[in-house]
C-alpha cells in the first residue's frame, strides 16, 4: 500500500501513549482516522479537538472487552468511512510488578481479557468487511516481551506470545492481499512502562518520538509481510 494515499486508519486505545501519538501523527499526515477508549472524558478531548464544529465524531468510548460494544462501534465505522485500510490493535494493559502466584485472580483475567480476548473481538467485527471490501492490513500489537519473558511480567508476557501465535495463525487465513502482522513497537516511555519500569522508563523515547519513526513504518506494510513478526524502527 502507497503510504501517500489517503488511508482509514483504525486505532484501539486511543486515549494516551502510543495510541494518541498515532492519532496525531496519522491526522496531521491527512489520513482518516477512528478510534476508541475507554475513558468518555479523554474521548471528548479528542473529537474537541480533531472533530470541531460540523466535522463528524470520529472517536468512540468502547470497553473492547465488551463483544456488543465493538460490534456497534465497528458498524459506524464502517457505514460512515467504509472498512479501515489499516487496522491497528493498539489496546492492552499489564500487570503489577508480582510474582504470577501473587498477582489475584481479578488482575490476571483483566489482562488476558483486555489483550486477547479485546483485540479477537474487534478483528471479529471489523476484518470480514476488509475481506468483502478485498484490502487491509491488521497490525496486533506484540511486545519484546511476546518473544522474551521477564520476571513479574507473567501475565502480560502470555498474552503478547498469544498475539504472536494469533496473528500468524490469523495470516494463514486472510485472502491475499490482505495481511495480518504481529509488531513489537520497541521499548517507549508510556504509562504502561512507567509500570513495570518505574523511573526507568523516563529514559526511553516518548511517543511522539516513537511515532515519527514507527508511522510511516506501519505506512509501508503489506501482504509481503503477511505474518511476519516485524518491530518498528
Amino acid at each position: 500500500m502507497a503510504s501517500e494515499a489517503q488511508e482509514v486508519i483504525a486505532i484501539t486505545g486511543v486515549s494516551a501513549g502510543l495510541g494518541l501519538a498515532m492519532v496525531k501523527w496519522f491526522i496531521s499526515r491527512g489520513h482518516t482516522v477512528v478510534g476508541c477508549a475507554r475513558s468518555a472524558e479523554k474521548i471528548s478531548q479528542l473529537n474537541d479537538e480533531f472533530c470541531s464544529g460540523n466535522k463528524p465524531k470520529k472517536f468512540s468510548v468502547v470497553n473492547i472487552v465488551d463483544e456488543t460494544e465493538v460490534k456497534h462501534w465497528s458498524q459506524d465505522v464502517i457505514s460512515r468511512f467504509g472498512p479501515p485500510t489499516f487496522l491497528l490493535n493498539n489496546a492492552s494493559v499489564i500487570n503489577n510488578n508480582k510474582n504470577l502466584w501473587e498477582i489475584p485472580a481479578e488482575e490476571f483475567n483483566k489482562v488476558i481479557d483486555v489483550n486477547i480476548k479485546g483485540t479477537t473481538n474487534v478483528i471479529r467485527s471489523f476484518v470480514p468487511e476488509m475481506i468483502k471490501a478485498g484490502k487491509g492490513i491488521v497490525v496486533n500489537f506484540s511486545s519484546g516481551w511476546g518473544r522474551s519473558v521477564a520476571p513479574h511480567e507473567a501475565p502480560y508476557c502470555a498474552t503478547k506470545w498469544a498475539i504472536e501465535g494469533l496473528s500468524k495463525a490469523m495470516a494463514l487465513e486472510l485472502p491475499a492481499p490482505l495481511a495480518c502482522i504481529p509488531l513489537n513497537p520497541g521499548i517507549i516511555n508510556t504509562p504502561m512502562l512507567q509500570i513495570c519500569f518505574g523511573k526507568r522508563a523516563a529514559d526511553m523515547r516518548t511517543p511522539e518520538q516513537w511515532a515519527e519513526t514507527a508511522c510511516p513504518f506501519i505506512l509501508s506494510l503489506d501482504h509481503s509481510q503477511n505474518g511476519s513478526s516485524l518491530t518498528t524502527p
